[in-house]
């Protein structure tokens, strides 16, 4: 079984076979908390999360990537904020495998929540598709049925999958002329480097940089990528704010990544929109 650690986080695990309750504990264990944290009130409705990632395995829906968020108050570390990517039997095979996100948490700061994404096996980027792909949530309130509610979302996101699909396919048909290609890339550095605080580490042309062979076309969907790619993961060489080198930080925080994901779909959605305009 091969992992992978993209994040750079030791509380993140990616598997490419389906990850079982074992595996997923050692990293993140806030999945499997037999309670809410104290701080949670008698409205609050609890189910441990991994009731319904065991409810959603029984639907089809594997685990292929779990991580929860790093925290200074230690006495939150098993109720933190969790993320699992899960694939349905019907898409694990697909070369870019189409994934449903679920988040939550078990101190409050996030309902159930099932958000659409992509994963490319090519160079293991977790993509997360825009806002305007159905999202799900479910609230730890009131007296529905939490468990059921979350399942009938992640199938109502797996119904979105083929507007998904057909974004996607209307990306690889779209070619970006240069000029095109470093408005997107310099849109993103502004996304992810506050100019108000200084200048960029890096270029808006080292995140267009290919790392592979399938990365060198020039239709919107690989330059899309290539953005996200070294924008998420980092590693990329510059200057910091006192004029001396440093190297980009990969993005490990999981309300981070998700924001700046959806961000850079938004983007690249809006330049195929002003393109076929």
């Amino acid at each position: 079984m091969r992992f992978s650690n993209s994040f750079r986080n030791p509380n993140t695990l990616r598997s490419h076979e389906p990850l079982t309750n074992d595996q997923i504990r050692t990293v993140a264990p806030s999945i499997f908390a037999d309670e809410a944290h104290e701080s949670r009130s008698s409205r609050y409705v609890y189910i441990p999360t991994v009731t319904v990632l065991d409810k959603l395995r029984e639907e089809g829906f594997q685990p292929f990537m779990v991580c929860q968020t790093r925290v200074r108050d230690q006495d939150k570390k098993d109720h933190t904020k969790h993320m699992i990517r899960l694939r349905h039997a019907s898409r694990i095979m697909d070369k870019e495998a189409n994934e449903i996100i679920l988040l939550n948490s078990h101190d409050g700061t996030s309902s159930y929540q099932m958000i659409p994404g992509v994963f490319r096996f090519v160079c293991a980027n977790g993509l997360v598709v825009g806002e305007s792909m159905g999202d799900q949530k479910v609230r730890h309130s009131g007296s529905h049925d939490v468990v059921d509610d979350v399942i009938e979302g992640a199938y109502e996101v797996l119904r979105q999958f083929e507007r998904v699909d057909g974004q996607r396919d209307a990306m690889r048909s779209q070619i970006l002329r240069p000029y095109e290609q470093m408005a997107l890339a310099e849109a993103a550095l502004s996304y992810r480097y506050d100019e108000t605080k200084g200048p960029a580490p890096i270029t808006a042309a080292q995140l267009l940089t290919p790392h592979r062979i399938e990365d060198r076309s020039n239709d919107l969907w690989t330059t899309f990528n290539r953005v996200q790619e070294n924008v998420i993961k980092g590693g990329l060489r510059g200057k910091n704010k006192a004029n001396r080198r440093t190297t980009t930080r990969a993005v490990n925080g999981i309300d981070q990544d998700v924001k700046l994901n959806r961000a850079l779909w938004v983007l690249a959605e809006a330049l195929r929109n002003q393109q076929a305009a």
